[in-house]
C-alpha cells in the first residue's frame, strides 16, 4: 500500500500578501511533486448556514469567497501548470481553520501582514496564531521582494545549543535542519547553518570564583561575587584612599589573567560553536538526507541578532519550535517571534518534538 501525499496547504483571502503566500505555495508544492490546498475561511458561512440553491440567489458574502477561491486557484494553476489544485472553503476563523487543515499537511503556508511600510513589518494574528500552534511547518510568507522570489540562492537553518548530540554518535538531524535540507537541494542552492554564541568578557574572568558557562552567555553576579570583589580590592580602595603597591599590582595581575581567560573561553566556545554545525549536519549524513553545499557560521551575539542579518541575504530561513505535549498555548520563543516579525525572508517554523 502506498503512502498518502499530504498536500501543501496554503490560506488565502484575496489580499496582496495572501497572493504571495500562494505563489510561495505552489512553488513549494511543485518542487515536492504534491498536490496544493487552498483554504479560505469565511465566518459568514459558520452563522448564515443556509445556501441558497441558485447562484442567483447567493448572498455576496458566498459569492466572495468563491471568488476568491476560483481566483487563487487559477492563478496557482499558472504558476505551476502541472499542479494539482484543491479547494476549500472553511466556515470557520482563519487560525482554527488552517489549523484543522495543518493536521494532515506536509507544510503550511500563510502571508505577512502588510499595509504600508511600518505594518509591512509586522505579523498579523492569523500568521502568528498558526506558527505557534500548528503540527506541521508553517512558512510565514513575509520580506524582500528579492528574497521572497528567491534571488539569493541561500536556505539559512538555525542551530540551538540544546539540538547537540551525544558524544558516541552522531543524533539524527532535527525536524527543522532534515526541512532546510531538503528545500536548499530541491532548490540546488547552498544551505547556511548558523550558531550563535556568547560567552563572559574580561570584567567578569577578573571576578574571584566568576567563570564563563559552558553553555554561553555572561556568568550572573551574585552577591557572593560582588562581596569577593570588594574584598579584593581592599579596605584602602573602599575608603577612597591609594591602594598599596601590592595590592595594585594584584588587581593588575588579576585583570591580566581575567584576559587571558576570557580569550581563552571565547576560543572554546568558537570551538563549541563549530563542532556542534559540523556534528548535526553531520547527524544528517548519517541518517542519509541527500548531500548540499553547507556554509557552517558561528556567530558570537545573540541568536535574534544573527538569524535577522542571516534572512537578509536568505530565499529561507528555517528555525525549529519545541512543542511541549499537553501545552495549548503559544509555543515559539523569544527568538522564533522577534523573526517572524522582523526577517527579511520567509520563515519556516517547523515543529521539534
Amino acid at each position: 500500500m502506498g503512502t498518502v501525499e499530504l498536500p501543501v496547504v496554503v490560506g488565502v483571502d484575496g489580499s496582496d500578501a495572501a497572493s504571495d503566500a500562494l505563489d510561495w505555495a505552489a512553488e513549494l508544492a511543485g518542487r515536492r511533486g504534491l498536490p496544493l490546498r487552498v483554504v479560505h475561511a469565511s465566518l459568514w458561512e459558520r452563522y448564515e448556514g443556509y445556501i441558497p440553491g441558485t447562484a442567483a440567489d447567493r448572498p455576496a458574502e458566498r459569492l466572495h469567497s468563491e471568488a476568491v477561491l476560483a481566483a487563487a486557484a487559477e492563478r496557482a494553476g499558472r504558476r505551476v501548470p502541472t499542479l494539482k489544485v484543491m479547494t476549500d472553503l472553511a466556515a470557520d476563523d482563519a487560525v482554527t481553520a488552517l489549523l484543522r487543515a495543518g493536521k494532515s499537511a506536509e507544510a503550511l503556508v500563510v502571508g505577512s501582514r502588510g499595509r504600508g511600510e511600518f505594518a509591512s513589518l509586522l505579523l498579523g494574528s492569523v500568521g502568528l496564531g498558526i506558527a505557534a500552534r500548528a503540527q506541521c511547518p508553517v512558512v510565514v510568507v513575509r520580506g524582500r521582494p528579492e528574497n521572497v522570489r528567491g534571488a539569493m540562492n541561500r536556505v539559512v537553518v538555525g542551530i540551538a545549543e540544546r539540538e547537540r548530540p551525544g558524544e558516541q554518535e552522531p543524533a539524527p538531524p532535527s525536524a527543522a535542519v532534515a526541512f532546510a535540507l531538503r528545500e536548499a537541494r530541491l532548490r540546488g542552492v547552498e544551505l547556511e547553518a548558523v550558531h550563535a554564541w556568547r560567552c563572559a568578557g574580561p570584567e567578569d574572568h577578573a571576578r574571584p570564583g566568576n567563570h564563563a558557562r559552558p553553555g554561553g552567555g555572561r556568568g550572573g553576579h551574585g552577591a557572593h561575587e560582588e562581596q569577593g570583589a570588594s574584598e579584593a580590592e581592599g579596605t584602602h580602595a573602599t575608603q577612597g584612599t591609594p591602594a598599596p603597591q601590592g595590592a595594585r599590582e594584584t588587581q593588575a595581575g588579576r585583570a591580566t589573567q581575567g584576559t587571558r581567560e576570557a580569550q581563552s573561553a571565547r576560543e572554546a566556545h568558537e570551538w563549541r560553536a563549530a563542532e556542534l554545525l559540523d556534528e548535526t549536519l553531520g547527524g544528517a549524513t548519517a541518517a542519509g538526507l541527500p548531500p548540499v553545499p553547507v556554509a557552517h557560521r558561528p556567530v558570537e551575539g545573540s541568536a535574534r541578532k544573527a538569524l535577522l542579518d542571516a534572512s537578509a541575504h536568505a530565499d529561507l530561513l528555517v528555525v525549529g519550535a519545541r512543542r511541549r505535549q499537553g501545552h495549548f498555548g503559544m509555543q515559539l520563543g523569544l527568538v522564533n517571534h522577534a523573526v517572524l516579525h522582523h526577517a527579511k525572508c520567509p520563515v519556516a517554523v517547523v515543529p521539534v518534538s
